[in-house]
């Protein structure tokens, strides 16, 4: 079996674990707050990639975390990135309809149903993390738990939402650009693949390795997300296409150009397999999603 073949299987088998984890944390009460819940299962058992939970197994695996504790930070960042889904598509801030070929969450539902559900994934994603199953080292999680809220909060990808709802009233320059997608989308990757270092007590060297690669994944992964904007259909991607170009946002493919974005998107995806040279065979599927992030097609 190749290496995308098998990434199709792993990431399908995460999908599924991540979502055996959470089934009971979302179970229905029978109370007038199941409203709430319903949105947030709704928003968690739509499918998706899974991207971010799978990086924190794969991590985990080269430095021998137990999978049982690894599928639980899995399940809190999807949880995270859940919550930012919700609260991305409300009329507030990127106004969109659909999400995953399925109406968001704030159209099924309501607004302040929508911004519940957001607030009460993350409470959870840090309920799990906070728990003593995540593992058995309270320092380990006081470490997850700061890592996630800094790469969640202000100084990730909250803050660089931020940046992306003031963008024009800034010089959109590559630079700019490539800081905002660093911060937005970047930061949450990089957290989950450094998840399994921070579990497994990893050396500062291994831990910077996996820091690199997560850095130019980030931004490879960002790259391809614009350049389906711009060339991929509804239904390929499952929400609105071309809303970039439409709003007169820049992005590096705007600056770039086509080709020449595709180019760096294959570099920054080199340059994220080269950071894991100092592993062996275990980083394969690591490897395998640097490709994927640039030849996905949703």
């Amino acid at each position: 079996m190749d290496d995308n073949s098998s990434l199709k299987e792993a990431l399908s088998a995460t999908s599924t674990a991540v979502e055996r984890v959470l089934e009971p944390f979302l179970a229905l009460s029978g109370g007038p707050e199941d409203r709430v819940i319903e949105a947030m299962r709704y928003s968690v058992f739509s499918g998706g990639k899974r991207l971010r939970p799978f990086l924190v197994l794969a991590s985990a695996e080269l430095f021998g975390v137990d999978r049982s504790q690894a599928l639980r930070v899995a399940a809190a960042i999807e949880c995270v990135h859940c919550y930012s889904l919700i609260h991305d598509d409300l009329p507030a801030m990127d106004d969109d309809d659909l999400r995953r070929g399925k109406p968001t969450v704030h159209i099924q539902f309501d607004e302040a149903t929508a911004i519940l559900a957001g607030d009460a994934l993350q409470a959870l994603a840090y309920e799990i993390l906070a728990s003593e199953e995540t593992h058995a080292d309270p320092y380990v999680r006081v470490a997850l738990v700061k890592e996630l809220a800094r790469a969640s909060g202000h100084h990730g990808m909250v803050g660089g939402q931020m940046i992306d709802l003031t963008a024009e009233d800034h010089d959109m320059d590559e630079m700019f650009i490539y800081r905002l997608q660093q911060m937005k989308t970047g930061a949450l990757i990089s957290f989950s693949a450094e998840a399994g270092a921070i579990m497994g007590h990893a050396s500062k060297g291994a831990r910077a390795s996996i820091q690199g690669y997560a850095r130019d994944l980030g931004l490879a992964f960002q790259i391809a997300d614009d350049l389906l904007d711009v060339e991929g259909s509804e239904e390929e991607v499952g929400k609105a296409v071309g809303k970039d170009e439409d709003a007169g946002k820049a992005t590096l493919v705007t600056l770039m150009g086509l080709e020449r974005a595709r180019n760096q998107a294959r570099i920054l995806s080199d340059q994220a397999i080269e950071h894991l040279a100092g592993f062996d065979d275990k980083a394969s599927l690591l490897r395998a999603v640097a490709h994927f992030a640039i030849n996905r097609r949703a």
